[in-house]
C-alpha cells in the first residue's frame, strides 16, 4: 500500500514570485568584503584561524574536548562566568574548549523590532559591543548557537558574532522547526538565513555553521534513521550548495547508551567537517541532584568512549544535575567539569573491554536507510516542482512541509498504518520509545472507574505549546488519547489566538499548554484575554518549566511563577497525573462549578 498524497509546488509555494536567490548569496558574499572574523583569546592562545582548525588538531592530539553552556539574562553575569569556569577548570589542571552562549529568543528578531516582542530567560546583546565584551573574557571557543542562524535576524545576529570572533555559529536547525511568535513571514526568515550561510562561505577561514538535530526537525522523526537523512539533506544544502561547513550537534534526547554510541560512529562516517557539540541528555534528569550523577556518568561514557575510539572533533556537554530544577548556576556548571575530566580519566581503561560490533551494525543501518531517505526526500521535491539546486526554495520548503510529512512520506520505514507516521520505524528513536512507554505509565495512574468517568465525559482538548520543545505536548497527547479524550492539535510555537481560534472552532472542552522557554506567566496573560475577547470561558491547564525572568525583578534570573499562574485562574499540572487528576475533579464537579 502506498501514500497517496503527493506534494505540489503551488500547495508549497502559493505566492506568484519568489526572491532571488542568487540576490541573496551575493549579498552575503559582498559583505565579507567588510566582516571578517575579529581577534579573540581563543584564536591568539592556540595560534588558530578558526575552531575547526583547533578541533582538528585535538582529534590528532587524542584529545576529548568539553563544551559548557552559559547564557544568563545578564550580560555582565554571563561574562563573569566566561572567565571564573575557565579559571577554576584550568586551575585544576584541565581545560574547557568551547562556550555555548544561549542567547534568548527575543535575539531572533531584528534588532528594531525586538522592544516589543516577548522575552524567555536567556542572554541579551544588545549591540556588537556586548558580543565582543563577551568573547574577551577567557581563551574560550565561543560558539553563538540558539536564535542567530535561522531566525528573522540571522544576517545581523552573524555580522556580530563574526566581529566578536565566532567561528562556530548556529543554529542552523532551528530554521526547520522554530517559528518566532508573533512572526509569520518565513520568506524573510529564510533569505535572511541564506544571506548569512553565504556570509560565513565566503570568510578567508572555514566558519562552521552549528545545526543541532535535536532542536530541528529530525527531532520530531520516529524513525531515527531519518535524523541520519537529515544531517545528508544538511549536508547538501550548506556544504554542496552553499561552500559552508555544516557542523552537527545531537544528544539531549538519547538516553540508550547503545544508541548514543551508535549514532556517533555513524555521524563520524558520514560527517564532513567536526561536530560542534555533544549535549548532554537532559530528559532523564529528574528532581533528586545526587542521582543525577549517575545520569550525568551514563552519557557521559558513552560520549568519551565514542572520542576515544571514533574521534569527530565534539566538545562534550557535561550537564549540571540542577538542570531539571532550574538554570544552574557557574560553580554548578564548574562541578559537572571536574566531574567529566576525571571519568575521562578512568574510561581510558574501559575503552579495550568493550565489543563495537553491535554498535557499527547499528550504524550501517543508520546510513544505509538514512541515505534512502535522503534520496526519496529530494526526489520527491523535484517531483514537485521544486528547484533542488537552489538552496532558498530548498530550505523554504522543507521548512513549510514539516519533518512528520516529510517522513510520512518518504521515510524508509515500510508502510503501517498503526504505527504513528504510517510507517515502521527501521530504528525507532529513543524518545518515541520513551514517550509511548511513559504514556503507558501515566495512563495507568488511573483506576479503571477514573479512566471510564473520563471516557464518558467525552472531553475534547486543545493541545499546544509555547516554544519548539514538543515532548511536552506529544506526551500529554498520548495520555489523553489512552483515556480516550479527543486531542486538538493547538500547534508548536503557537500564538494564544492561534489556540483560542482552534479551541473556539473545534469546540474545545479546555486547553492544555506544554511550555519550556521561560514565558509561562506572559503567555498565560494573553491566553486568558483572548479568551475573553473571543467569549469564551475555558479551563486552562499548564504544565512544563513555569519560570520566567519577571521585570522588576534586577536579578535578571528567572523564578518559579506557579503562584502567580494560578493566581490568574489556571490550574498549574506539575505532572501529567496531575492533569489527569484534574480531569477527574472536573467531571465530579470538585473545582469548575
Amino acid at each position: 500500500m502506498r501514500i497517496s498524497y503527493v506534494l505540489n509546488r503551488k500547495d508549497i509555494f502559493p505566492e506568484d514570485q519568489l526572491p532571488d536567490v542568487n540576490v541573496m548569496l551575493q549579498v552575503g558574499k559582498d559583505m565579507a568584503r567588510e566582516v571578517t572574523v575579529g581577534d579573540s583569546p581563543f584564536l591568539s592562545l592556540y595560534g588558530v584561524k578558526s575552531e575547526k582548525e583547533y578541533k582538528e588538531q585535538q582529534v590528532k592530539d587524542g584529545r576529548v574536548m568539553l563544551h559548557g553552556q552559559i547564557g544568563f539574562r545578564s550580560p555582565i553575569k554571563s561574562q563573569d562566568a566566561y572567565k571564573k569556569i575557565y579559571e577554576d577548570i584550568a586551575d585544576a589542571g584541565y581545560r574547557i574548549d568551547r562556550y555555548g552562549i544561549c542567547l534568548d529568543w527575543s535575539m531572533g528578531y531584528p534588532k528594531k523590532l525586538r522592544a516589543g516582542m516577548p522575552k524567555g530567560t536567556g542572554l541579551i546583546l544588545d549591540n556588537e559591543g556586548d558580543f565582543a565584551a563577551l568573547t574577551k573574557c577567557a581563551p574560550v571557543a565561543p560558539h553563538f548557537g540558539d536564535f542567530v542562524m535561522g531566525t528573522p535576524a540571522a544576517f545581523e545576529n552573524t555580522i556580530a558574532a563574526l566581529k566578536a570572533g565566532s567561528t562556530t555559529i548556529g543554529n542552523i536547525g532551528q530554521f526547520f522547526n522554530f517559528r518566532m511568535p508573533h512572526w509569520n513571514d518565513d520568506i524573510t526568515t529564510t533569505a535572511e538565513t541564506v544571506k548569512a550561510l553565504a556570509l560565513c562561505a565566503a570568510q578567508p577561514v572555514d566558519i562552521l555553521i552549528h545545526s543541532n538535530l535535536d532542536d530541528g526537525f529530525s527531532a520530531l522523526f520516529c524513525d531515527l534513521t531519518c535524523s541520519i537523512g537529515a544531517v545528508l539533506i544538511e549536508q547538501y544544502i550548506v556544504d554542496e550548495l552553499i561552500g559552508a561547513n555544516i557542523s552537527h550537534c545531537y544528544g539531549h534526547t538519547f538516553s540508550d547508551p547503545l544508541t548514543r554510541l551508535a549514532f556517533q560512529r555513524a555521524l563520524e562516517r558520514v560527517s564532513i567537517n567536526p561536530g560542534s557539540m555533544v549535549y548532554g541528555n537532559t530528559t532523564i534528569y529528574g528532581p533528586n541532584t545526587t542521582v543525577n550523577y549517575s545520569n550525568l556518568a551514563s552519557y557521559m561514557m558513552p560520549d568519551i568512549i565514542g572520542q576515544m575510539t571514533r574521534p569527530t572533533g565534539h566538545g562534550l556537554n557535561p550537564v549540571p544535575v540542577t538542570e531539571a530544577l532550574r538554570i544552574p548556576d557557574t560553580q554548578e556548571i564548574i562541578d559537572a567539569h571536574l566531574f567529566t575530566n576525571r571519568l575521562i580519566e578512568r574510561t581510558e581503561g574501559f575503552v579495550p573491554m568493550i565489543d563495537y560490533g553491535v554498535a557499527d551494525d547499528i550504524a550501517d543501518t543508520l546510513i544505509e536507510a538514512g541515505t534512502r531517505f535522503k534520496e526519496s526526500v529530494l526526489k520527491g521535491l523535484e517531483e514537485a516542482g521544486i528547484d533542488i539546486n537552489n538552496p532558498f526554495e530548498l530550505l523554504l520548503s522543507i521548512r513549510r512541509i514539516g519533518a512528520k510529512k516529510l517522513e510520512e512520506l518518504y521515510g524508509p520505514g515500510e508502510i503501517d498504518h498503526t504505527q504513528i507516521r504510517n510507517r515502521k520505524p527501521v530504528i525507532k528513536a529513543t524518545t518515541v520509545a520513551e514517550l509511548e512507554n511513559k504514556a503507558d505509565e501515566v495512563a495507568e495512574f488511573l483506576s479503571a472507574e477514573e479512566k471510564e468517568i473520563i471516557k464518558d465525559k467525552r472531553f475534547r482538548a486543545c493541545v499546544a505549546c509555547t516554544d519548539v520543545h514538543e515532548y511536552g505536548k506529544v506526551l500529554i497527547e498520548a495520555v489523553l488519547n489512552k483515556v480516550d479524550v479527543n486531542v486538538i492539535d493547538g500547534g508548536v510555537s503557537t500564538d494564544p489566538e492561534v489556540v483560542v481560534k482552534e479551541a473556539q472552532e473545534k469546540s474545545a472542552s479546555f486547553i492544555a499548554i506544554s511550555t519550556y522557554n521561560g514565558v509561562a506567566l506572559d503567555y498565560i496573560t494573553r491566553l486568558r484575554k483572548e479568551l475573553a475577547d473571543a467569549g469564551l470561558s475555558l479551563p486552562i491547564f499548564i504544565g512544563g518549566k513555569l519560570n520566567q525572568v519577571k521585570d522588576d525583578d534586577h536579578s535578571s534570573l528567572p523564578v518559579d511563577v506557579s503562584d502567580d499562574l494560578r493566581q490568574l485562574g489556571v490550574t498549574v499540572c506539575l505532572t501529567v497525573e496531575d492533569l489527569l487528576t484534574e480531569l477527574v475533579r472536573m467531571v465530579q464537579g470538585a473545582r469548575y462549578d
